[in-house]
This record gives structure tokens, C-alpha cells and sequence, in this order.
């Protein structure tokens, strides 16, 4: 069996590098990724060039859609191309981040399902299976007719709070912050064996929230929010002024993926969060980076683990566990 080959876009390359590190240590050779370069022309067409002979082989492409959207979807989309034109056996993209999950419905009359729109590309370019994480609604794994595994951020999570809280565990309370991720907080939750609360919000009009009410008593409690986006980080501060106001001792936040736009950092920093845990399936700014309440856990180990099922045929779905992914993450949380 040929081994698995990894080729990346410029949207994390940090990340791609760190994939392939983690999976020489797994295999115990070297893997590194395909030489190629993806560049733009002066008028900004993205051209491909791949180095290296990739016949027959199981291709790995790992580009998450994150800002600029547009132009890492395109790379997404024209390396696949230049793949399957190079008789490459299968194609999997790898997609830390998948940009227009947020457009998975009709929410009004006359406006797209941009999620659905982009399954189409990815399938029509060649594309023959998807692995990404946490994506914002479950059901657009039903927008392809393609296999998608989808990871999740919450067994790894649940790592970071048993070793950063195991002297109060029985303090803390985990929050959605909305009614609709009540899902992903009892999932947290339930693998930390800590009570459950949800922050409920009115919104008037997009990005501008009215009103919020906590549901539950977090009086005298280590509050954790959970989520899979952080945008603006408008309602995520907002919601951490509501906890404290509501009796909480602390907030920290534990968002999948760091969009971070706008003043999102500049908010983080001067709230009143204790830190924001972020990881790193978007590649992080400078400000990001700088921030000291900002602190990302790595999805390497997790996509390298998970790269190496899809290639042998064993089960991805076991990355779900905590009992797997515990020596895998073993480097960083030894005394869970």
C-alpha cells in the first residue's frame, strides 16, 4: 500500500507542517508535503504546479476556507483539479475550517444556501471524500453526496478543562451561549461531568444582539462557553458580562475555530473573560498570538490520527473518545 501524501494550500500552512510532523511520528518515517507551488498571476488568477509525481496515489489536500474565503476556496478547488488531472487514485480534501457553514438554510425569501453551493464545487472538482471539524450545523454533511467525516473539538476540549480546572472541576458549569448550541455544551459537558446553563439572546437584526437572560444559577461559578464560532466576539463578551453579572466567580471560553475578525481581539483583551481557548484549524493573526487571554490548542495530532484511518480503513469515529485521543494528546495534557 502506498503511503498517504499531503499537499497544502496557503491557508495554514503552520498547520499543514504540523500535521506531517505528527504523522512521522506515528508512522515512524518521514512525511513531508508534496512540493508544489500555488501562486497568483498580477491580475490575482491562483495557478497550481505540482512537483512531484502523485499517479495512483491517496491524496491529502489540507486548506480549511478561512479568510480570505474566496481565494483559499479556489486553491481548495484548482488543486484538486490539477490532483485529479494527475491521475492522483483518491483525493481528500482536509478542511480544518469550512467557510459558508453559517449559510446552511434559507433564514428569508430570495437568499442562498451558500453551503450547499460550495458542497457542489468541492464534489465537482474531483473531490472524493471531505474531513473537517466542528462544523456549524451537522446536516450540511448531507449536502454532499461524497463521504464527510466530521471531527469534533469537544474530546479535546474536555482534555484542556480537566487539566486546567482539576483542582475545582466541581466549580465549574458549562454555557451555550445561544439555545441552538445547547447540543455542543451538553456534549462538553457530559464528558466533564459538570452542570449545564445557557445564556439566551434576542436578536434584533444580524450582529447586533438586544437582550440576554441566563437560564440557570451560576452563582459562585467557574463558567465555561462553548461554541464553534467567534467571530466578532460581540455576543461572546456581552455574554460573559451577563455571567458575571448573573454571580459568576470566572468566565473562560472554549471556541473551535478563531475567526477572530474586526475588533474581536481588541474586545477579547479588554473583557471580561479570563482567557478565550481557541485552536488552531484557522491560522492565527499576530494580534491573536499576542493577546494574553488568547490560547490555542493544536488539531495537529487529532487530523494527523485521523488522516492515517481514512488511508488504513479503521475507524474514524473512535477519535471521538477521550480514552483515544488521550495518547495522542498525552504531550500536552500528561496529568489528566
Amino acid at each position: 500500500m502506498s503511503e498517504p501524501k499531503l499537499i497544502a494550500g496557503n491557508a495554514n500552512l503552520p498547520l499543514a507542517s504540523a500535521i506531517a510532523r505528527r504523522m512521522s511520528l506515528h508512522r515512524g518515517r518521514t512525511v513531508n508535503l508534496v512540493d508544489a507551488r500555488v501562486e497568483r498571476f498580477n491580475d490575482q488568477e491562483i495557478f497550481v504546479e505540482v512537483y512531484e509525481n502523485v499517479r495512483g496515489e491517496d491524496m491529502y489536500i489540507i486548506q480549511p476556507t478561512s479568510r480570505p474565503a474566496n481565494d483559499n476556496l479556489m486553491e481548495l478547488l484548482i488543486i484538486a483539479d490539477a490532483l485529479k488531472r494527475s491521475s492522483a487514485a483518491r483525493i481528500t480534501a482536509v478542511i480544518p475550517y469550512f467557510g459558508y457553514a453559517r449559510q446552511d438554510r434559507r433564514a428569508k425569501a430570495r437568499t442562498p444556501i451558500s453551503a450547499k453551493l460550495v458542497a457542489n464545487l468541492i464534489t465537482e472538482a474531483g473531490i472524493d471524500r471531505v474531513l473537517t471539524l466542528d462544523l456549524h450545523a451537522t446536516q450540511i454533511q448531507g449536502f454532499f453526496d461524497i463521504p464527510v467525516d466530521n471531527l469534533y473539538a469537544a474530546p479535546v476540549f474536555a482534555l484542556d478543562v480537566l487539566h486546567t480546572f482539576r483542582d475545582r472541576l466541581s466549580d465549574v458549569m458549562v454555557v451555550s451561549p445561544d439555545v441552538g448550541g445547547v447540543a455542543r455544551a451538553r456534549e462538553l459537558a457530559k464528558r466533564i461531568n459538570a452542570p449545564l446553563s445557557i445564556v439566551d439572546k434576542r436578536r434584533e437584526k444580524p450582529g447586533e444582539v438586544a437582550e440576554m437572560t441566563v437560564i440557570g444559577d451560576v452563582t459562585g461559578k467557574t463558567c465555561i462557553i462553548v461554541d464553534d464560532i467567534c467571530d466578532t466576539a460581540g455576543t461572546l463578551c456581552k455574554a460573559a458580562e451577563v455571567l458575571m453579572n448573573a454571580g459568576a466567580t470566572e468566565v473562560h471560553s472554549y471556541i473551535t475555530h478563531g475567526v477572530l475578525s474586526g475588533p474581536a481581539v481588541e474586545r477579547i483583551k479588554n473583557s471580561v473573560m479570563k482567557s478565550l481557548v481557541i485552536t488552531d484549524s484557522i491560522e492565527p493573526t499576530e494580534a491573536v498570538k499576542a493577546a494574553q487571554n488568547i490560547r490555542i490548542v493544536p488539531t495537529a495530532p487529532m487530523f494527523a490520527q485521523a488522516i492515517l484511518n481514512t488511508w488504513n480503513g479503521t475507524s474514524v469515529s473512535s477519535l471521538f473518545d477521550m480514552e483515544t485521543l488521550m495518547p495522542i494528546y498525552e504531550g500536552f495534557y500528561a496529568r489528566v
